[in-house]
């Protein structure tokens, strides 16, 4: 498993307490593995849910209906990457 950077485990600690992950350490959840599907096996309704509570941390905004949302949400680096550049800019 890869090594989570500081803002990948502050991301990480936010999705697990914003989604009521139980049995989820954040310092567990890969970086690199999917968040849906086969890897941490999130669904529709926690993409709605973390994109709410990552506008409400980061300030910034993930539209339900985004068209890149199948990549910033690939990933916890995805993700994480992906704030980290909304929140430069």
């Amino acid at each position: 498993m890869q090594q989570q950077t500081d803002a990948e485990r502050e991301l990480a600690q936010l999705l697990v307490e914003s989604l009521n992950l139980e049995g989820v350490a954040p310092q567990a959840i890969d970086p690199e593995a999917p968040l849906f599907n086969d890897g941490l096996g999130l669904d529709s309704i926690d993409a709605l849910e973390l994109a709410l509570a990552v506008g409400k941390r980061y300030g910034v905004q993930l539209r339900a209906d985004g068209e890149d949302n199948s990549r910033i949400f690939a990933s916890l680096r995805a993700l994480s990457a992906h704030v980290q550049s909304q929140r430069a800019g």
